[in-house]
């Protein structure tokens, strides 16, 4: 085929025989490239891409949602526009080069260094092509994974049910899983063993999962807290014996600030193995205290008195009332049990509903004559015990005063 070509090339330009002529062909193949490569393949891929443009503009109007359409806004903005023009025209130049100089080479009768250099042409084309379309694979796949985190912000913000962090998540497992398929898709390109490769990718997560079994179970208990939602970012939780407000979920901890400033990281997998106790799910939190009043006291003026000391603290929630009511009998008190509701749920509204609410409650009691008794305990001795400790004293009586001294003294 290649003789046959250097046969019809040499036919027609056997009229360029003189050196004179050649050199005309030579200048007018290089002034006709010049123009072509410098001066009309810039304008035509310019125009080529803005009318690309106007096309996908006239396909998307009505067609695409909000959420769609920001993600293409962001793909538009993340892609290097200048610089794909610049790559697209200096390869178009680059071929045009190539294609003057073998038409060069054929004028002056060097077609047969074409021809010997045409397999290594074809290498290069060839290794070329491979790495450009790889380059183009990962790049788009870059791109893309860009647009999709837009898209699924852009979700999540329409969305309530989507939570800050399952937003990451799905953003992260997006983005990997699309690099991991451009991956796979440029080892196909260059002609890697992807059977091989996936049995020792098995073999290895075999190995993995046997030596990371604890890091295997913080991943998958991450999953799990990502749909079951116990606690979202900033809600105050309690984790075992862990207490504060959850500041970061990730895919493998969850990250908490305790009420004394500590810093504390706990993983998923003891996370999900623990009772969670999430103070600020439902908007508010009922307080439970206890006070004792004397067995003497009416225990329904002190719930009274109690209750309007409760109704008059800024940080209790008037809507469900606090209330106080006798809850039972203890060992030196009669005891009132009184509950109330503070909204939002903080625990600085918790610490001073409850300090407050000691402090007017014992006031309110002293003034009203009722008494929060002491801890008290009554001694008590069996019969015979008694017995034999008025004889011990009749006995002492006796000696004192020197009469019938043997008489009264115990056996």
């Amino acid at each position: 085929m290649t003789g046959g070509l250097g046969t019809r090339v040499g036919a027609v330009l056997s009229d360029v025989a003189t050196t004179e002529g050649r050199l005309a062909v030579t200048a007018g193949i290089a002034v006709v490239t010049l123009a072509v490569g410098w001066l009309l393949l810039p304008k035509a891929v310019r125009a080529g891409e803005r009318t690309a443009s106007g096309w996908v503009d006239r396909f998307l109007d009505g067609r695409a949602g909000e959420s769609a359409e920001g993600a293409v806004e962001t793909l538009r903005e993340g892609v290097p526009v200048s610089f794909l023009l610049r790559m697209a025209v200096g390869l178009s130049q680059l071929a045009l080069f190539a294609l003057a100089g073998v038409a060069v080479l054929t004028v002056w009768g060097r077609f047969d260094f074409v021809v010997g250099v045409l397999p290594v042409a074809r290498n290069a084309v060839r290794v070329g092509g491979q790495v450009l379309v790889s380059a183009v694979l990962l790049g788009g796949a870059y791109l893309v994974s860009d647009a999709l985190e837009a898209y699924v912000a852009d979700l999540s913000a329409d969305s309530d049910r989507i939570t800050a962090h399952q937003e990451q998540l799905l953003t992260r497992l997006a983005q990997v899983g699309l690099l991991i398929l451009a991956g796979i898709t440029v080892l196909g390109i260059w002609g890697v063993n992807l059977g091989g490769l996936l049995v020792g990718a098995g073999f290895l997560g075999i190995v993995l999962g046997m030596a990371a079994r604890q890091t295997l179970g913080s991943l998958i208990a991450g999953f799990v807290l990502m749909f079951a939602r116990p606690f979202e970012i900033g809600d105050w939780v309690e984790i075992g014996d862990q207490e504060g407000f959850v500041t970061d979920i990730t895919i493998m901890n969850t990250h908490m600030r305790n009420f004394d400033g500590e810093y504390v990281v706990v993983p998923n997998d003891l996370v999900a193995n623990q009772a969670i106790t999430n103070r600020s799910r439902e908007g508010r939190l009922r307080i439970h205290m206890e006070v004792g009043i004397g067995y003497d006291d009416d225990p329904d003026e002190a719930a009274e008195i109690a209750e309007e000391v409760l109704d008059g603290i800024d940080t209790i929630a008037n809507n469900p009332q606090p209330y106080a009511i006798p809850s039972g009998f203890g060992d030196s008190a009669i005891l009132l049990d009184l509950r109330f509701w503070i909204d939002p749920p903080t625990p600085q509204a918790r610490w001073r509903s409850k300090a407050v609410a000691v402090e007017r409650i014992q006031e309110r009691f002293a003034d009203a004559g009722i008494s929060i008794p002491y801890p008290q305990r009554t001694v008590s001795y069996p019969p015979e015990t008694a017995e034999a400790e008025e004889t011990v004293e009749r006995v002492e009586r006796i000696d004192e005063d020197g009469d019938e001294r043997s008489n009264d003294r115990p056996a």
